[in-house]
């Protein structure tokens, strides 16, 4: 089991990223033949307390993992070298390609505790192995998309934008916060390479660097405006309403071509400048041009401005969302479930896992989501099923080939979906509603009690002398 034909290498091909216990596992599995089918199942635990909701994202990756895994022949020398592992083992490496099952819920799903976010169900190897990549994408993607979401619903639709690259923890996670704030509702980035690589909108047009080369700051907005008609301005280079001053002198010079579209502000007090460069704007009669901050923005500084009635149009929004710097994890686990046909847990009061596949129930009512119930994928249950499959036999499904700009629309909905109390940026009053259902409760109690039978029934080890 667990072999097919070789696929094409992709950009998450990389069998070797993974700890080194998976491997030891893997090996110690092979050594006594268990080859069974195993279900491990993805979810988190606990909000953060800042946190009413979490967004699911990085399914996309995962699967575009899945569909290349292998491990190279390079690879294969490299774990030869650790003097760890047996030549039948490397071989069957060699020829391992993920052959499973994985069910999912869709990326910008709005997901809650103990609620399975990905379901795997392949060859025990298969779906031991893959743990790493599971929770590394997914775990960094839904905490980015978290914080993303958060921050569209405090500019209540004014524009937003990622400016976090600079500052993210490498190329990947800047890549993948450009990502997970368009799944969100941020309206793109300024991050080019993300814009190609995910078709997203880029934003960008200068920085003070561009101001300072200049003789003047008047003949650098000359200049950048007469090669880009239609940019933002920054103006707080020297003195900001100084700068909001030349701007509405350059545009008494153009006259009609004028096509300026936005002064940006990215320092001092955003909600006084914005007041003071807005009506400055519109004494000019330069109503149409907008008011774009930037500067130390998170959600929570987006809604004090906005609730002091500061005329802002847009955010850039950089460091505190490319590290989420509130709450910058989750505690995601990827847990065995079951396990050759049987039901599997552990014999832990305060981390429990909840034996066998799962599927969680959304009841909406008049268009809100109003609670969740987590049970068994066949029980009759109250609400709508989460967990799509995704990909079957190591193939991936029309419900896995879905778009980000899809995505994105889903996001919306979810988000539209969410009751006021668990969308405010504040810790709501109580959790929003997931139960366990009778029968899934029951199968608990029942595979405890028989695995506490059995602990019992061993003979007890003799003492060493």
């Amino acid at each position: 089991m667990g072999e097919r034909r070789a696929a094409e290498p992709g950009p998450f091909a990389e069998g070797l990223f993974t700890d080194l216990y998976e491997l030891t596992m893997a090996q110690a599995y092979d050594a006594e033949a268990m080859e069974d089918v195993a279900v491990f199942e993805l979810f988190f635990r606990k909000l953060p307390a800042s946190r009413n909701f979490v967004m699911a994202a990085g399914l996309a990756d995962v699967l575009d993992y899945l569909e290349h895994f292998q491990f190279s022949e390079d690879d294969l020398a490299y774990l030869r070298r650790q003097g760890t592992f047996r030549e039948p083992f490397l071989a069957r490496l060699a020829r391992l390609r993920f052959t499973g099952d994985v069910d999912a819920v869709p990326e910008g799903t709005l997901i809650f505790p103990n609620e399975p976010v990905v379901q795997v169900t392949a060859p025990l190897i298969e779906a031991q192995l893959i743990e790493t990549l599971v929770l590394n994408q997914v775990h960094f993607q839904s905490v980015a998309a978290t914080k993303a979401a958060r921050c569209v619903l405090a500019a209540e639709g004014r524009t937003v934008v990622d400016f976090g690259s600079r500052r993210a923890h490498g190329i990947d996670a800047a890549l993948k916060v450009a990502r997970t704030s368009y799944l969100a509702g941020a309206s793109g980035t300024s991050n080019v390479l993300a814009g190609k690589r995910y078709d997203i909108p880029i934003f960008g047009t200068m920085a003070h660097s561009y101001i300072q080369a200049h003789a003047d700051e008047p003949a650098a907005f000359a200049a950048f405006a007469r090669l880009y008609p239609e940019t933002t301005l920054l103006v707080d280079t020297y003195d900001t309403l100084t700068g909001v001053r030349r701007v509405i002198d350059l545009a008494r010079k153009l006259g009609e071509r004028f096509r300026v579209k936005a002064v940006r502000l990215d320092s001092g007090d955003l909600g006084a400048l914005a007041v003071a460069t807005r009506r400055l704007l519109d004494q000019a009669g330069l109503e149409r041009v907008k008011i774009f901050a930037s500067s130390g923005l998170d959600e929570h500084e987006i809604r004090r401005l906005i609730r002091a009635g500061a005329p802002i149009d847009g955010f850039g929004v950089g460091t505190k969302l490319a590290v989420s710097q509130d709450a910058p994890d989750l505690d995601f686990a990827y847990k065995l479930v079951a396990y050759a046909g049987q039901p599997r847990t552990k014999l832990s009061a305060e981390k429990i896992i909840y034996p066998g596949r799962k599927q969680v129930f959304r009841e909406v009512h008049d268009g809100m989501a109003t609670a969740d119930v987590l049970g068994e994928p066949d029980e009759p249950a109250p609400g709508r099923p989460l967990l799509q499959p995704v990909m079957r036999q190591g193939e991936r499904l029309p419900a896995g080939r879905v778009t980000l700009h899809a995505a994105r629309d889903h996001a919306a909905r979810q988000l539209a979906r969410l009751p006021e109390p668990w969308r405010s940026l504040d810790p709501a009053d109580r959790p929003y509603p997931v139960r366990v259902s009778d029968r899934l409760n029951q199968r608990l109690r029942q595979l405890q009690a028989r695995m506490r039978d059995a602990r019992a029934q061993r003979p007890a080890r003799p003492h060493a002398k």
